[in-house]
């Protein structure tokens, strides 16, 4: 898809939105009863599922547990009719493995797991709808369910990503501007201390725009962490209501 397509003369991005907006982000806590914790995000037409269970004992070998901390165990799934190309998508396959790392090393740096030694946390994330920032979603998704669950983090995780056309840095890619050829990079970040989580980039970008293109990043997940935060406190509001009566 050209550059053109995706970035009009007076700055519109395809959806209307401008270079540095965020897709419209609508979230719900606890939507599972059977889980420790749970929550579905819409990030723009990017639909995720997590589910959060533990800490409880390390399952399966016991070699697996660490006398210090806890194991996180991530999960990652695409649903069969979550894109337009129905293909059947196995749990085992290269890219879902790959994201199930990602989002292990990314709760890795937020969870409080030397609270919880010789014990296991498990995240299962599930994209049901699929059209650009998946990574960004579940990461999104998963903190929800981290919080739902009652577990300790650092900071909120909040995950964006952000890409080039035409020399502008566009924040919180969809699908098309993914797949326009252009670089794009995922971050996840603890806002409040700026600590970077992840970072992955998969092209090459000159030196010059890595600066820019953090930037739009960086200030895409503060955004974010806004939102994250304003669907705990209703949450919470919502609980409280319904614990008093």
């Amino acid at each position: 898809m050209a550059g053109l397509e995706l970035l009009s003369d007076q700055g519109y991005r395809l959806d209307g939105r401008k270079a540095p907006e965020l897709r419209k982000v609508q979230a719900r806590m606890s939507v599972f009863a059977q889980a420790d914790g749970s929550a579905y995000l819409e990030q723009g037409n990017t639909k995720a599922l997590a589910v959060v269970y533990g800490p409880h004992e390390t399952r399966g070998s016991r070699s697996k547990s660490l006398h210090d901390r806890a194991v996180i165990n991530c999960q990652y799934s695409m649903a069969t009719f979550s894109t337009a190309e129905r293909k059947r998508r196995p749990h085992g396959d290269r890219k879902s493995s790959e994201m199930s790392l990602h989002l292990k090393q990314t709760f890795e740096a937020a969870v409080l797991t030397e609270l919880y030694p010789r014990s296991q946390i498990d995240i299962y994330v599930k994209i049901l709808q699929a059209d650009g920032g998946n990574y960004s979603a579940c990461v999104n998704a998963a903190t929800l369910a981290l919080v739902d669950a009652g577990i300790p983090m650092r900071d909120y995780v909040c995950a964006c990503s952000a890409g080039f056309v035409e020399d502008t840095a566009l924040a919180d890619l969809c699908h098309a501007e993914e797949s326009g050829g252009g670089t794009a990079l995922a971050l996840a970040l603890l806002p409040r201390s700026g600590n970077i989580a992840l970072l992955q980039m998969d092209a090459r970008l000159h030196q010059d725009h890595l600066d820019a293109l953090m930037e739009a990043a960086i200030t895409a997940c503060k955004g974010l962490s806004k939102v994250l935060d304003g669907v705990v406190r209703q949450h919470l509001e919502e609980v409280s209501v319904l614990t008093s009566d």
